[in-house]
């Protein structure tokens, strides 16, 4: 075969002539936005790969919103979709290639988590055999029809998109494969049942392939289909099975025919014992009807004699995946005779125009060789690790690539419920994806994928230190720009913006979890004069927002610390949106006159959405974690930072070399002998911080001779549960709680200073209280889930019956209600002076109530630093090289810390941290 022929000019059955005999295969990139629409990432991709190719195919469109088979796919389910694909459309067409797109759903396939937990559907009410595989509904008779008749709507919008044309996708196991399997479809109307009745779905989706090009289109627009040739289970599709429906297909008329597998010449996965390539047995079985349509070879398409082996073995055409992904110029280099490897540089990226969730893709994070020494790398092979939750052990085999995450599995699934076995399945899938431990739990599991996560990342240290020993290195002689102390929001913010300033940082963290008291935040983020109040109409100033705060802290705040904080609030919540973590929402809490509590649009607790969105961050960058291990000195010589001391979790100890430390250890709120020391009154007070907020960093400075202001200002926040220390968010009185006593009374304005707020609760014979609210605010606030969740919420349809439950006086509360409502309607709250959070009256059943005492939350002391973040000594000084930020520090809020200011604090400071360690490393 002459390189000629391959780049020849082809003529397909409706006249349309495709310059070359290449085709770029269709992948999915997981890169649109989150309701299918497209991003410019995707745009950009197919521009650059467009051009000397023959055609392009598009990745799969879903016809609608619960076809989608991958996270982050395009859709085609509705006409405000037409813009975006029009833009992919026109950038292919204007290089010079066809631009095809695949019309799909994904059927069974489909995973709940994809479709805001709902069933997928499918032809019958039968799970696909893999495991964790939810049962799909079966559709109706009707609903057929509808399906039948969404795919026609989206030809119409691939059409009015500007395709060239359509690929209809009968393979991979979607849905229309699915109405062809006598695995997945077992009907007995007219859609199911005999072979004939089972190729009535696919054929219908032709005729309305048809109907809309007829319609909406030139006779010049291209239809193909994709099948897959065989199913390895029994029933299922074999290759007869294939080519009848095939012959079917091609009576009705089609351009290509497109066979779906790894390998152009792979033989049947079904008879094992025949060697001879499937489109050998398809050449020799198929009619001359079925011989006029043009064949598509695909899988493991590299070089040119991979397309010379495809068309001397009965191709027509050749689509190519994963080097076009690689090599965006393919045909230019196969046209200069290269000879091509397939792999992907890892400093590529952003010069091959790949997206990033396609970079994370498993399709492509197996091509990426690393040529970044910062990246950690491992010891290929199997590392076996044994963890465990509150309830079980757990024996995890984690299995590592040069730099990348195989497979993880667990040895003893046999010993567990489906309910675990289906959380490992999916904290895996977690893992595997972002190549990182470090993923967002499962709700509701939290300690067990913690467990998981875990075995993955004691497996990576393992091999990390054997791959540096291998290569002749010393795994503990180790050096970084920069050193951040803490994984909490400050420390996190810290590292990303250190490293996007050129510095080269790890992460140390005591705990095995990723995220600090930052998991635990649930209100929101304060912030004057921002962006997303303006959309909202909020009018708000700084100076406003500065005299709340120096008043909320009882004018013991540093002015400086405070002034700085205050005019950068904005900034940091743009710096958030910037990354990918958008606070739209605003809300109210207590000592502020204004909403001002950003916080995500969906009502769900800032502190979990936080984390999630800076771990994806730190993710991308490569920056690296340690857990469990203990920071037990920081290092000096001649009045300067040569590095930490560590202490792991095997008890070994070893020095990290740096120029930088930024300490972001939080406060001592969990450390009760510290606690107790500054505030003998505060004995015996629940906390609700996570058991890593001791003090350790204030007690690591200190030793270097940092000063401390404000240690016996510590916090108690007054609605905490006190048989488990949940706090219950700020944000349920901001959106229209109120307070009740065991009487059924109100005693106070739930929205004043959390310090008052206590006060007035420990004052009450009873020293506890309810928050009541109705339907409405839980509705309005996420967050009440997971107190739900957790048994922690009493629960009626009338306010009768939850007195009842409460044991509280039912007229007293029913007046107490009434009196509020009634000062809701009127914006005046005669009793206690309420002004905000008086959003709508409390009237909508259900109701709830949640019973509440107050909980140390918050030590406003400790370490001294100034507007750079530099540490101070007893006198002021800087120490140099030394940064702090987050509740490790003191003088930011005084007194009393306001509601919303601690996320904002770790922000602003934690990316100020991060920006003067860099800049100190530099001079």
């Amino acid at each position: 075969m002459k390189n000629e022929h391959i780049f020849s000019p082809i003529t397909l059955p409706n006249g349309v002539e495709l310059k070359n005999r290449i085709m770029m295969a269709p992948m999915t990139t997981c890169s649109g936005f989150y309701d299918g629409s497209v991003t410019q990432d995707l745009i950009e991709y197919y521009r650059v790969r467009s051009g000397e190719i023959g055609t392009i195919i598009v990745e799969c469109g879903f016809v609608d919103n619960k076809g989608l088979a991958f996270p982050g796919a395009i859709g085609l389910d509705s006409d405000d979709k037409i813009e975006g694909l029009a833009k992919i459309a026109k950038v292919i067409k204007e290089k010079g290639s066809k631009a095809i797109i695949q019309v799909y759903h994904g059927g069974r396939m489909v995973e709940p988590k994809l479709i805001g937990g709902q069933s997928p559907v499918g032809p019958s009410a039968i799970a696909a055999p893999r495991p964790g595989a939810a049962t799909p509904v079966a559709l109706t008779a009707d609903e057929v029809d509808e399906m039948i008749d969404k795919f026609g709507q989206a030809v119409r919008r691939a059409i009015q998109a500007g395709f060239d044309g359509v690929e209809i996708h009968g393979a991979n196991t979607y849905l229309i494969q699915q109405f062809y399997s006598p695995n997945s479809n077992q009907r007995n109307d007219k859609w199911g049942g005999n072979r004939d009745n089972r190729t009535r779905f696919p054929l219908a989706i032709l005729d309305v392939t048809h109907n809309m090009v007829k319609q909406y289109a030139t006779p010049e627009f291209i239809v193909g289909y994709r099948f897959s040739p065989e199913e390895l289970e029994v029933p299922g599709i074999r290759f007869d099975d294939s080519m009848y429906l095939l012959e079917k297909l091609a009576e009705k008329g089609l351009d290509y025919i497109h066979f779906s597998m790894g390998t152009t010449l792979r033989p049947s996965i079904v008879d094992t014992q025949d060697p001879t390539p499937l489109i050998k047995k398809y050449v020799a079985m198929r009619s001359e009807t079925l011989a006029k349509i043009p064949v598509v070879g695909v899988g493991n398409v590299v070089n040119q004699s991979d397309v010379e082996d495809a068309i001397n073995n009965g191709y027509d055409l050749v689509a190519v995946g994963r080097a076009c992904i690689a090599y965006p110029d393919w045909i230019d280099r196969i046209e200069k005779g290269e000879k091509l490897e397939l792999f992907i540089n890892s400093d590529k990226r952003e010069e091959l125009n790949i997206p990033e969730p396609l970079w994370h893709f498993s399709l492509v994070e197996s091509l990426i060789r690393d040529v970044n020494l910062n990246v950690k790398k491992f010891k290929p092979g199997n590392y076996q690790e044994k963890v465990n939750d509150e309830s079980y052990e757990f024996l995890i085999n984690v299995e590592l690539g040069n730099d990348f995450i195989k497979d993880i599995q667990l040895v003893n699934a046999n010993n567990f419920d489906s309910e675990v076995l289906n959380n490992f399945t999916e904290i895996k899938h977690r893992i595997i994806d972002s190549n990182s431990p470090h993923v967002d739990a499962i709700s509701g599991a939290t300690t067990q994928c913690e467990a998981f996560k875990k075995a993955v990342t004691k497996a990576m240290a393992k091999s990390n230190k054997e791959a540096i020993i291998a290569e002749g290195g010393d795994p503990n002689d180790r050096a970084f720009d920069v050193v951040v102390v803490g994984s909490g929001g400050a420390g996190l913010s810290a590292a990303i913006q250190a490293h996007d300033l050129g510095a080269n940082v790890i992460i140390i963290e005591q705990m095995s979890v990723i995220g600090g008291n930052t998991n635990k935040a649930s209100a929101g983020m304060n912030a004057a004069e921002t962006k997303f109040q303006k959309l909202k109409g909020i009018i708000d100033n700084k100076e406003l927002f500065y005299k709340e705060t120096m008043t909320g802290g009882k004018n013991k705040n540093n002015p400086e610390l405070l002034r700085y904080f205050v005019e950068n609030a904005p900034n940091a919540v743009n710096w958030l949106d910037a990354n990918g973590i958008e606070l739209s929402g605003i809300t109210t809490t207590g000592g502020m006159s204004i909403d001002r509590t950003h916080r995500p649009e969906s009502g769900a607790a800032v502190g979990g959405f936080l984390i999630s969105g800076l771990v994806k961050n730190i993710n991308k960058r490569n920056i690296e974690v340690m857990l469990d291990i203990a920071v037990t000195e920081i290092v000096t010589e001649n009045h300067k930072v040569i590095g930490v001391k560590v202490s792991e979790e095997d008890g070994s100890t070893h020095l990290i070399k740096t120029k930088a430390v930024i300490i972001a250890t939080g406060g001592f709120s969990a450390n009760t002998t510290m606690v107790e020391k500054y505030r003998p009154d505060l004995k015996g007070f629940v906390t609700t911080n996570h058991k890593g907020a001791t003090g350790s960093g204030i007690m690591l400075l200190e030793k270097l001779g940092a000063g401390t202001v404000d240690m016996g200002e510590i916090q108690i926040h007054p609605t905490v549960e006190q048989t488990t220390s949940y706090l219950i968010s700020e944000s349920i009185r901001g959106g229209g709680a109120i307070l009740v006593s065991q009487k059924g009374q109100r005693f106070v304005n739930e929205l004043d200073t959390r310090d008052n707020v206590s006060a007035e609760i420990i004052k009450l014979p009873e020293h506890y209280a309810y928050i009541l609210f109705d339907q409405q605010v839980r509705d309005e606030n996420r967050s009440v889930e997971e107190y739900v969740s957790n048994e922690l919420v009493s629960q009626a349809n009338t306010l009768e019956e939850l007195a009842q439950k409460l044991s509280i006086d039912s007229k007293t509360l029913a007046k107490t209600v009434e009196r509020y409502n009634q000062f809701v309607t009127a914006k005046h709250d005669e009793d206690f002076g309420r002004t905000t959070g008086m959003r709508h009256p409390i009237q909508k059943g259900p109701f709830y109530a949640i019973k509440i005492a107050p909980g140390v939350h918050h030590t406003m002391g400790g370490v001294t630093i100034n507007t750079q973040t530099q540490v101070l000594d007893a006198d002021k000084q800087v120490i140099q090289g030394v940064f702090a930020a987050g509740e490790v520090v003191g003088g930011v809020h005084g007194a009393n810390r306001i509601g919303g200011n601690a996320v904002a604090d770790i922000i602003i400071f934690g990316t100020q941290a991060g920006k003067k360690a860099a800049d100190y490393i530099k001079h």
